[in-house]
């Protein structure tokens, strides 16, 4: 039973991604306001058919630390629900992604349209001061840049591998930053087709005041994610 509401919802997940992109094409050409409504809104269908075929919910913790606008929020990225499941929980959302995401048709130049902040991963440094710049641009919108820190999914338990996207971000924006932790690597594995039933929990933790030291911001923002992540991983594998 399991296998076969994993597959279902694979079905239906995919094809719900398809028609927005393709019968929500003409969102390309509206306000991006509007564009990014129609986002949270595939989003939030995606969440309830995941809920409704695996028995998979969602719960959120913290949201009073949630920056309403301008602000820098870094997590923990161990699935790629973390991805569409966090949008709708911020008002205008700039998403860090890898710039290959923005070459797939449609995908990609809906990701152009929302104005997220892509990074050419091989392009060294010259890719870290174009990722500062679009995040700067983003910051004077009153946008939330969201980034994860280990730039790919981690499976829950592995070694974390922190890169210096997260602390460039920090030191240049002079914005306070929202660390967050998840545990959903457990219900929607990475580089698997099977989901788990249960109940995957975000939490937004409280900010990390601006005006700190690399150094210093970088072991406190690793470790607030993974002592936060380590506790939501063992509740969720006690239930």
């Amino acid at each position: 039973m399991l296998v076969f509401r994993s597959l279902l919802f694979n079905l239906v997940f995919y094809i719900n991604l398809v028609l927005f992109l393709v019968l929500g094409f003409w969102f390309m050409f509206t306000p991006r306001s509007w564009s990014m409504a129609a986002l949270k809104t595939w989003a939030r269908t995606s969440l309830w058919w995941m809920k409704m075929i695996t028995g998979t919910t969602m719960q959120v913790r913290g949201r009073e630390h949630i920056p309403q606008s301008g602000g820098l929020l870094a997590g923990k990225h161990q699935s790629a629900w973390d991805i569409f499941a966090l949008l709708p929980l911020l008002a205008d959302p700039a998403l860090v992604l890898k710039r290959e995401l923005t070459f797939i048709p449609l995908f990609g130049w809906f990701c152009l349209k929302f104005k997220m902040i892509s990074v050419d991963r091989s392009a060294g440094p010259s890719a870290l001061k174009k990722m500062i710049a679009d995040a700067k641009q983003a910051i004077a919108a009153r946008r939330q840049v969201l980034i994860f820190p280990e730039g790919t999914r981690m499976a829950p338990g592995a070694e974390p591998d922190y890169k210096p996207g997260a602390a460039a971000l920090y030191m240049q924006l002079g914005v306070p930053c929202t660390p967050f932790a998840l545990n959903s690597g457990l219900y929607w594995p990475r580089r698997q087709f099977i989901r788990q039933p249960g109940t995957i929990i975000v939490e937004f933790l409280p900010p990390i005041q601006a005006g700190l030291q690399r150094k210093v911001f970088s072991s406190r923002l690793q470790e607030a994610i993974e002592d936060a992540t380590h506790r939501l991983v063992a509740e969720g594998q006690a239930d």
